[in-house]
């Protein structure tokens, strides 16, 4: 314990993989699974939280398998999913290239990515899945990129050396969202899927200490609705946006997970922050997100700055000798394709010693001069054009001619809900996937493997693990009314404090100065200092806005100030969790980066003896010090080494 930050609580354990040879796992699970006697299928009601890639796919294939499935999403279509905005590309291992790729290379290259902080089982099974997800999308349609014969081109992406990432230009989750949304839709069509647009998931209905089912708020009424069902599932997405600048999408909360957690959901590595190395910089406060420009541009751009601070010439005028390539130069092997949270320290450093580019000096050239000149400009265009056009619109500037100036920001997050091999919550009955667990990706994800797991557990996985929860409670009978009153009037209390405030500081205000504690003192590097400080500074802040947040309207209506101040009252206390995860975890491994834990050439110094495991979470209630379950990591088959790529 530090300083009483924190208690410890009894070890957790996924008892739900199989044991034998880690290949086998997975088909030996489904063969074990009980199954729903189709017939019965129709009388099963599974309700699905968010329509992005991992819950578009899933509603698609759970209808199409015959459950009843009401989903719901708080945009106004499916279409608008955050999904949509992924553009570089999904792995897979079909090693179409014959460069030496493999299920146990993908499998190995995400565990030594995740900086050994996953679990096995789950990996594999995801690697081994990715050749499915490929079959499955070519067969809807998605336009992946094709080479001059018409084979599926690959390129590469960072922490690996072979090309797996297959791409539709710089829009690959848009058609992968729009190939899911169709199935989805087919299933609406049939009267499989229930679609419920513009409704948010504000509560859990809990009955004999599973999950039931969930209250939900009309975005456009305001009116307070139950639905009831034999399990749930969560797809709601990532929690980046307790920094309030991201690259997620305005909307993108934390709030189902969240209350979730309140009910027993253990909440697993939130300390786990990706930090995308390639996005627009700030340019001013007047911004409430930001723009990530795709990964897949570091396999033709080249990154620089000058070897001198100070440097103010047009990158035009500096010589090629007076120009430090810092990732080609530090990391040889790998270069421009170092994983995310090695590229983006590095980004960090050299603006550190003074050498950035542009206003502030918080940026760095990402240069496709060289490409251009060895494949001209027209297939530069072809492969990145859409992502050429949208730096020019936001910047005004033409990186045909002028180096694109980047610099790292939050993105993707690590942590989530703890699950078990089937997906399956601390909650009976509550299933998470895609980027709302915590399962695959350690301290880090590698690019192009969002979209893969998201995919994977909606389209395969989910939908083989449910059945055998729902089989297995066959005898559940109605939910009582007393639970959905409990649920719907924890709901509406929190709806009538938010609005009874009547203070003086707007919702946003709130929200930017967490953000900035939280970049400040949990962001790219974090010190105990700092981190003591943040957990000073955050409690204050979340008093105050309970004090003083202006929501104005009603509930009973279209509110969106009351929809923001409710996700921002979850991000404040998912903000004080994170801060206690990052200072108990006195080790640095893939995005938790302690400045007093590094060796001699600054990398991250992880410390296997005491720290190799995942670290779950439990709420203990308003005011009370959360507890810490420990999953213990064992490696079998990839031997936990420090990690290197240069």
């Amino acid at each position: 314990m530090i300083d009483g930050f924190y208690k410890s609580g009894e070890p957790i354990a996924d008892t739900k993989a199989p044991a034998g040879p880690i290949e086998e796992r997975w088909t030996t699970r489904k063969f074990e699974a009980r199954q729903v006697n189709p017939a019965n299928k129709r009388k099963k009601k599974i309700i699905i939280i968010g329509t992005g890639l991992a819950g578009g796919s899933a509603g698609a294939t759970l209808g199409e398998a015959g459950y009843h499935v009401q989903q719901f999403c708080f945009q106004d279509s499916p279409r608008r999913a955050h999904s949509i905005a992924a553009q570089g590309g999904i792995n897979a291992a079909k090693n179409y290239r014959n460069d030496g790729d493999s299920v146990h290379r993908l499998f190995y290259e995400t565990v030594k990515g995740g900086d050994f902080r996953s679990r096995e089982s789950n990996v594999h099974r995801l690697a081994d899945i990715s050749r499915n997800i490929i079959d499955q999308c070519v067969a809807q349609g998605v336009p992946f990129a094709r080479e001059y014969g018409g084979l599926l081109d690959n390129r590469s992406f960072g922490g690996t050396q072979v090309s797996r990432t297959f791409y539709a230009r710089g829009q690959t989750g848009q058609q992968l969202l729009l190939g899911a949304y169709q199935a989805l839709m087919r299933q609406v069509d049939a009267g499989n899927v229930e679609l419920y647009p513009r409704h948010e998931m504000l509560d859990l209905i809990m009955e004999d200490g599973r999950a039931r089912g969930v209250v939900v708020r009309d975005l456009i009424s305001g009116e307070i609705k139950h639905y009831t069902a034999d399990a749930v599932v969560l797809a709601s997405g990532g929690y980046g946006n307790v920094y309030f600048l991201s690259t997620n999408a305005m909307g993108s909360n934390v709030t189902a997970s969240w209350r979730a957690h309140r009910h027993g959901a253990l909440f697993a590595n939130p300390c786990f922050t990706q930090i995308h190395p390639t996005c627009i910089p700030v340019s001013g406060d007047h911004q409430s997100k930001l723009t990530l420009m795709s990964e897949s541009l570091r396999n033709d751009g080249r990154v620089w700055v000058p070897k001198k601070g100070g440097d103010t010439r047009r990158p035009a005028d500096i010589p090629e000798d007076e120009r430090d390539y810092y990732l080609e130069r530090i990391y040889p092997s790998f270069g421009n394709l170092v994983p995310r949270d090695i590229a983006s320290r590095a980004a960090k450093n050299v603006c550190d010693e003074g050498r950035g580019v542009g206003p502030g000096g918080l940026g760095v050239y990402l240069d496709f001069a060289d490409a251009i000149g060895r494949l001209g400009r027209d297939k530069v265009e072809a492969k990145y054009g859409n992502l050429f056009e949208m730096y020019e619109r936001i910047t005004g500037e033409n990186p045909y001619d002028t180096p694109m100036r980047i610099y790292p920001a939050v993105h993707y997050t690590m942590g989530g809900l703890w699950v078990d091999y089937d997906l399956e919550s601390t909650i009976p009955g509550l299933f998470v996937i895609g980027e709302a667990n915590f399962s695959d990706h350690g301290a880090n994800r590698l690019g192009a493997s969002a979209l893969m797991q998201g995919l994977a557990d909606g389209y395969f996985v989910l939908p083989n693990t449910i059945g055998d929860y729902i089989a297995r409670n066959d005898g559940l009978g109605p939910v009582g009314e007393s639970a959905v009153t409990e649920a719907e009037e924890r709901v509406k209390s929190q709806i009538d404090r938010l609005l009874s405030v009547g203070g003086d500081r707007s919702v946003d205000s709130f929200h930017r100065e967490l953000g900035h504690i939280m970049w400040e003192y949990c962001g790219m590097e974090r010190t105990e200092e700092g981190l003591r400080k943040a957990l000073d500074l955050i409690p204050a802040l979340r008093q105050e806005f309970w004090e003083r947040v202006r929501v104005t309207g009603k509930g009973e209506e279209l509110n969106q100030q009351l929809e923001k101040a409710g996700r921002v009252a979850d991000f404040f206390e998912l903000a004080e969790l994170m801060v206690v995860d990052a200072l108990h975890r006195t080790e640095s491994c893939g995005g938790h980066f302690r400045a007093e834990s590094q060796d001699e050439d600054g990398e991250a110094k992880r410390d296997d003896v005491n720290f190799s495991y995942v670290a779950a979470w439990e709420w203990a209630g308003e005011g009370e010090q959360p507890i810490l379950h420990k999953e213990a990591l064992n490696f079998e088959y990839v031997k936990p080494t420090q990690r290197s790529y240069k």
